[in-house]
């Protein structure tokens, strides 16, 4: 009994060690009841701002004009002097190509072919069976022996019965009386496996957002108790009051008298027989459908997009050039003495004209006023590091995607710009694309729902 335990423990454990086998290529640093898939990688790009050039720094010149005072004499209207005349700067329109959206691919699946087939199937195949013959017998009554006489013991008398004749219908004998030993039971429980940690492989994610079934494998890293059993004992507590213990049983000698009676039996006239009864196969007309082509998917190329953008480029900056200003006179016609003034009977007093013009005060100058260049401030994307590979990461096991995790991403997607459809607490084709969308614009890894995807639309797990 004791041996029989130890091989059933042993077949128990190595059971155990086998379930517990772990499949290669696993995600590492894994902790238990925690899911993990592999997700695409997609290129990680950062935001770079820039200042751009749209026109050149210049100065321009300015003519402050001069400032005159009144006097009453004739004088140089505006004397000879320069200018500086300024230049515009020169520019030529510039069109060129601006990379929008960089080129992508999308996976579209192929749904699988079938064809409709009708057969016959064997529902049964064709077999025999024996049909049992009873043997015939007779009724025969004889005197026979029940129990030969055995060895007294002790002395017991004869036992007769009245007839016509003193009949000796049994002798004195005696028989060995066997029980067997009292035993109790006891129970023990002992560890057959230790706790431990197994990898589970789930079916394909309905959540999952890339339409690649291979995309949405995910292993759970599971816990598994230790296993205990229960183990009986049987503990022997020996041969009850006038038995004697022999090691296997307990016995003791009982007198048995010898034993005839008349008995009545049947006798074989034929023996029982078989027959053999062929039953014939049985077939049934069965309608399936028959797998031509099974489910793939097709990369589908996007190309990039591009904008045709126009530009001011500068050709030549702006200048100044001096132009000469000739000088401004006046023609003034005034009365000119003639005949000095003299003594007469009569004072003739001398005449005089009064004129008025423009004295300069202040002479024309020039100021120069530097202009300062203009920037444009543009932001465009560069790429940080290549992707098109796929990693581990920890994922949201389907068990635990319930329906209030599903509205919270719907609303996170909604209120950062994305388009999930109606708000119905569903996983379903314009949520899946809008998370892949998200995630593709994050630069977050894409076709599961991963923690870093929760964290960044800032869904509580």
């Amino acid at each position: 009994m004791e041996k029989i335990q130890v091989v059933l423990l042993a077949l128990i454990l190595t059971l155990g060690v086998t379930a517990n086998a772990q499949p290669g290529d696993m995600p590492p640093n894994t902790e238990p009841n925690k899911c993990y898939a592999k997700c695409l990688i997609p290129d990680q790009y950062e935001t770079v701002t820039e200042q751009v050039l749209t026109r050149a720094a210049s100065s321009r010149t300015e003519i402050v004009p001069a400032v005159y005072e009144t006097v009453t004499e004739q004088v140089l209207v505006k004397e000879a002097s320069s200018r500086i005349v300024p230049v515009s700067a020169t520019y030529e329109t510039i069109t060129e190509q601006v990379l929008v959206k960089e080129a992508s691919s999308r996976i579209i699946p192929v749904p699988a072919v079938y064809e409709t087939v009708t057969e016959q199937v064997m529902v049964k195949e064709a077999s025999s069976r024996i049909i049992p013959v009873p043997a015939r017998y007779e009724t025969v009554t004889e005197e026979v022996l029940v129990k030969e006489a055995s060895t007294q013991i002790a002395s017991v008398p004869a036992q007769y019965e009245s007839v016509s004749e003193d009949v000796l219908v049994s002798e004195a004998s005696s028989r060995i009386e066997r029980i067997p030993a009292k035993y109790s039971s006891e129970t023990e429980t002992i560890e057959t496996s230790p706790a431990s940690t197994k990898w589970v492989k789930r079916k394909a994610d309905k959540n999952c957002l890339s339409a690649d079934p291979n995309d949405c494998l995910v292993w759970c890293l599971i816990e598994v108790p230790a296993q205990y059993q229960s183990v009986a004992k049987r503990v022997r507590e020996g041969c009850p009051a006038g038995y004697t213990d022999n090691g296997d049983d307990c016995t003791r000698e009982v007198t048995i008298p010898a034993e005839y009676q008349s008995r009545s039996y049947k006798k074989l006239l034929s023996p029982a027989s078989t027959k053999v009864v062929e039953i014939p196969a049985e077939y049934e007309t069965r309608t399936y459908r028959k797998l031509l082509q099974p489910a793939n998917t097709t990369v589908e190329e996007i190309p990039a997009v591009y904008e045709t953008r126009s530009y001011q480029k500068l050709v030549s900056a702006a200048t100044t050039k001096v132009e000469d200003i000739p000088a401004d006179y006046d023609t003034r016609s005034y009365k000119k003495l003639v005949s000095p003034a003299s003594t007469q009977v009569e004072d003739i007093a001398a005449v005089n004209d009064t004129r008025s013009y423009r004295k300069l005060a202040t002479p024309t100058s020039v100021r120069t006023i530097e202009i300062p260049a203009e920037y444009k401030t543009i932001s465009k994307r560069q790429l940080v590091k290549k992707g098109g590979f796929t990693e581990w990461r920890e994922v949201v096991c389907n068990a635990d995607i319930s329906v209030q995790m599903v509205q919270q991403v719907q609303r996170a997607l909604q209120a950062q710009g994305y388009d999930p459809g109606p708000i119905d607490n569903v996983m379903g084709s314009f949520t899946k694309a809008a998370l892949v969308k998200f995630q593709r614009d994050k630069g977050l890894p894409v076709g599961q729902l991963d923690m870093e995807t929760l964290k960044a639309l800032g869904v509580d797990y």
